[in-house]
This record gives structure tokens, C-alpha cells and sequence, in this order.
């Protein structure tokens, strides 16, 4: 058993009326900083078919924002949860909990997931929430229409956790640069991946990236400076980033301790055309 990590949850509430305006909050043609202060309860949204539930929508498909994907901090309360969670046959799914456990039932199989618990849900899945805890549960919920390619069947359901996948070094970094991957990068089933990154303190992207992948970042925990299309930026445990595709991106870990997010990244398919009407 991998040693414990720890995780940021969103507590809602609302500042009090003696709290500065200003923020680090940012929405630019390249990329967004969703500082986690901003996640009160009056930003908060609902969905059909669900009880005692509440959600933060941090990402959602608009154009000159994040185009491929959705992304929901869902806070689930006592006896809540939801026999019909998804309405849309072709989203395909991540759930990942950063507070508290919950039982999900994957075609008719139930998994009992606490902090740090993964599962991935193809299109189609039949799947079911419900706290059975005393306490609220909260977890990250990222959707994606998937792309189907003939020849290639849609990849299974699958439930694991941070704490039992071991993280991969990156390349010539000596360990302070590491991915946690909840599937194989050559497996063509997968058309995203939700991953893990963690730099130890003074871990460096050591150069501006620039690729075709839309990118979705939430940090779980310590802070780090970002480098984003020529301008840097703080983030910390709780902020939410999303990064438009080709937009420059570098960071430095800051210290003292890990500094690790959750990345969602479209991957394995031709990119689309945009093409003329008739």
C-alpha cells in the first residue's frame, strides 16, 4: 500500500462583507484560473434525478473555453446519490474523490471508493451513486463525449486508486517530476486521460510546452508558480486552470511540500475539421 495523500475539497460557504474584491481569478483567450476562493455557495449548480447533492462546474464545452470537456466538484451529503446520475449515452466518465467514501455501482457491481478512489465509466455504462456515510463525500467528476473509431471497441469500466498506482518518473528528472497513470498511454480504446502529476518541491517544467491537447488542471495539493502563454501565475491547492490547446505552459514547484494536480488531457484521435455549410 502506497503511502496517503492529501487532497483539497472545496467547503463552500460565503466571505463576509469586510473581504477584498480582488482575486486571482483570470479568463483569457489562452487559458483560466479559477482561484479556489470562488468556489462559494453562490456559484453553486443542481442536476435532475439527484438527492442532497450540490456542485461546483468548473470547465463546461463554450467556445473560447474548455471545448472538449466537463468538469463538476460534486459534495454529496448524508443517504444522498443518484440511480440516474448521467442522461447522456455517449459521455464517457472519471470520478475522483478528494473527501469522504461512497458506493458506486457499476453494472450491478458495487465499489466501495474512499479519498483518493478512481473509476473510469464508458458511454452507455449503467452506474449509481449513493452515500452511505454520515458525513458529505466529494469528488471530481470529469465527462467527455467519446469518439468512437470503427475497429476499436469503447475501453471497460474500472475502479482503482492513487494509493495503489505506482507514479512514473519522468525521464532525466531523478524523481522530482512524476505521472500517475491510470491507464496505458498506448491504448487506443482511451480518447482522454485523467492523470496524477506530482513535482517535489523545486520540480520545474523545464521549458514552455506547446501541444495540440486541451488541458484541465486542479490542484490537490502545495502550490507552484505557472509560466502560461508569457505570464506567470500563483496556484494552490484548490484552484482550478484550464489551458486552451498550443497554450504555452511551464511551472516550478514551489515548496515545502509535493505539489500535485489532477490533469485532464484529450488524447488518441485525428483532430477534427471545421467544415464549410452548405
Amino acid at each position: 500500500m502506497k503511502s496517503k495523500h492529501t487532497y483539497y475539497a472545496p467547503t463552500g460557504g460565503l466571505p463576509p462583507q469586510t473581504q477584498l474584491l480582488s482575486d486571482r481569478a483570470i479568463f483569457t483567450e489562452a487559458y483560466a484560473i479559477i482561484p479556489k476562493r470562488v468556489l462559494t455557495d453562490i456559484v453553486i449548480s443542481y442536476l435532475p434525478f439527484w438527492e442532497n447533492m450540490r456542485m461546483w462546474v468548473i470547465a463546461r464545452p463554450l467556445s473560447g473555453f474548455s471545448e472538449t470537456f466537463s468538469q463538476y466538484i460534486v459534495e454529496v451529503g448524508a443517504g444522498g446519490g443518484s440511480n440516474k446520475p448521467e442522461l447522456d449515452q455517449s459521455a464517457e466518465a472519471v470520478l475522483f474523490i478528494v473527501e469522504g467514501e461512497m458506493d458506486v455501482c457499476i453494472e450491478d457491481e458495487n465499489h466501495h471508493m474512499k479519498a483518493g478512489g478512481y473509476a473510469f465509466l464508458p458511454p452507455g455504462c449503467k452506474w449509481t451513486i449513493k452515500n452511505n456515510s454520515d458525513n458529505h463525500v466529494k469528488f471530481h467528476w470529469i465527462r467527455k463525449a467519446y469518439q468512437f473509431v470503427e475497429g476499436i471497441n469503447a475501453p471497460e469500466a474500472f475502479v482503482t486508486s492513487d494509493h495503489d498506482v505506482e507514479a512514473i518518473e519522468m525521464p532525466n528528472t531523478e524523481g522530482v517530476w512524476k505521472t500517475t497513470r491510470f491507464t496505458e498511454q498506448s491504448d487506443m480504446r482511451h480518447d482522454m486521460h485523467v492523470n496524477i502529476v506530482t513535482f517535489e518541491p523545486g520540480g520545474v517544467i523545464p521549458f514552455d510546452e506547446t501541444h495540440v491537447m486541451e488541458h484541465g488542471l486542479y490542484v490537490l495539493e502545495g502550490k507552484a508558480v505557472y509560466h502560461l502563454n508569457g505570464e506567470w501565475v500563483e496556484v494552490e491547492a484548490g484552484d482550478f486552470m484550464w489551458l486552451r490547446a498550443f497554450c504555452p505552459q511551464s511551472c516550478y514547484a514551489g515548496g515545502p511540500g509535493p505539489f500535485r494536480y489532477l490533469l485532464y488531457k484529450d488524447v488518441n484521435r485525428h483532430m477534427p475539421f471545421i467544415r464549410p455549410k452548405n
